[in-house]
């Protein structure tokens, strides 16, 4: 079994994401159909595991954002009465 090197698979399954079949590209290089599906699935699967990380890390910044504020006033509202 042959192995290809991550540089590879990421320029074939970006031919297949910028439009061109499977099939064409599977032809081209000499790699089976199945396995460019396969890593076409895996790059989809990560991508949308980093947007969803990418999400929940900036509503977590929101709340901390939000929370740094609150204290930011109580500081002022608090340092006045001194």
């Amino acid at each position: 079994m042959r192995k290809y090197d991550n540089e590879f698979r990421e320029n074939v399954v970006k031919k297949i994401l910028d439009g061109q079949s499977v099939a064409l590209v599977s032809g081209e290089l000499g790699v089976a159909e199945s396995l460019l599906h396969k890593w076409k699935k895996a790059k989809l699967e990560t991508s949308l595991d980093l947007e969803k990380e990418n999400l929940e890390l900036k509503k977590k910044l929101r709340e901390v954002e939000m929370e740094r504020d609150i204290l930011k006033k109580a500081a002022l509202i608090f340092g006045r009465g001194s």
